[in-house]
C-alpha cells in the first residue's frame, strides 16, 4: 500500500496482483494495516509509491474516464455487494442516482436499504463512485470516505451543485420533464440538465409523472419509488 493525493484528503491505496483491494483515508500505518486485515483477512505491506500505471489509471478514472482500467480485488465480499458496486461504476461523472435505482437495476427492487449498506461498506471509494449514489428522497446522504462534506466536495468537483440537489429534495421534486419531448428524467441526467427553464416540468412522484402522460428517459431509466425508501 502507498499514499496518493486526492481532491479531498490524502488517501492510501492497497493493491496486489489481482487489483486494488482497498482505498482509505490516510492514517497511521498500523491503523491502516489493521483495518485492511479486518476487511480482507490479508496483510498489507507498505510500499514506496503506487505503481505508475495504476496511479495514472486512478487519476484518469477520477477525471471521469470510465475506460481507464482498474482491476479490483473484491474477494471476501458478497455477490450482492459486488453487484451493487459494479452498478455504481456505471453512473456517469456529474450525475447521481438514488439507492432505489441501483436496487432496481440489479434486479433487487425491494433491497433499497441493503444497497445503502453495501455502498457504505464499499472498500474502494472513488474508484467505485459510491459518492454518486444519493438517498431515495434525493438528499445527499452520508459518505464512508470522510463524511457528507467530502461527498459534497467531490460532487461539486464533478460539476454538480449539491445545494441545488438538496433544494430539489427539500421541495419533494424527484423527476424533471420536458414539455417538448414528454420525457421525464432523474434531475441530474444529462438530458434533464439540458431542459430550458421555460420547458421544464417538475414532478413529485412517479404517479404524477405518468398521470401527466410523460414517459421515462431511456438513458437515466428512472424507476417508481420503492415502498421502503432508504
Amino acid at each position: 500500500y502507498a499514499r496518493i493525493d486526492s481532491l479531498i484528503v490524502p488517501l492510501v491505496v492497497a493493491w496486489n496482483g489481482r487489483g486494488v483491494s482497498m482505498v482509505d483515508v490516510a492514517a497511521d500505518p498500523g491503523a491502516f494495516e489493521a483495518r485492511h486485515r479486518a476487511l480482507t483477512g490479508r496483510t498489507a505491506f507498505a510500499a514506496g509509491a503506487v505503481p505508475t500505471a495504476l496511479s495514472r489509471a486512478i487519476e484518469r478514472r477520477l477525471d471521469g474516464d470510465r475506460r481507464a482500467r482498474i482491476d479490483l480485488d473484491l474477494r471476501g465480499h458478497t455477490a450482492f455487494e459486488q453487484d451493487v458496486w459494479r452498478k455504481a461504476l456505471e453512473i456517469p461523472r456529474g450525475e447521481v442516482r438514488p439507492y432505489g435505482w441501483v436496487a432496481a437495476e440489479i434486479g433487487r427492487p425491494k433491497a433499497v436499504r441493503a444497497v445503502g449498506t453495501a455502498l457504505g461498506h464499499n472498500p474502494v471509494p472513488l474508484i467505485v463512485p459510491c459518492h454518486r449514489v444519493v438517498r431515495t428522497d434525493g438528499t445527499i446522504g452520508q459518505y464512508s470516505l470522510g463524511g457528507a462534506a467530502n461527498k459534497r466536495a467531490i460532487l461539486r468537483s464533478e460539476g454538480l451543485d449539491p445545494d441545488e440537489l438538496e433544494s430539489l429534495a427539500a421541495h419533494g421534486i424527484r423527476y424533471l420533464g420536458s414539455d417538448t419531448t414528454g420525457v421525464a428524467c432523474l434531475p441530474t441526467c444529462r438530458h434533464a440538465r439540458r431542459i430550458s427553464s421555460g420547458h421544464r416540468v417538475s414532478f413529485r412522484s412517479w404517479g404524477a409523472m405518468q398521470a401527466a402522460g410523460y414517459r421515462a428517459c431511456r438513458v437515466c431509466r428512472p424507476v417508481a419509488e420503492p415502498v421502503a425508501a432508504a
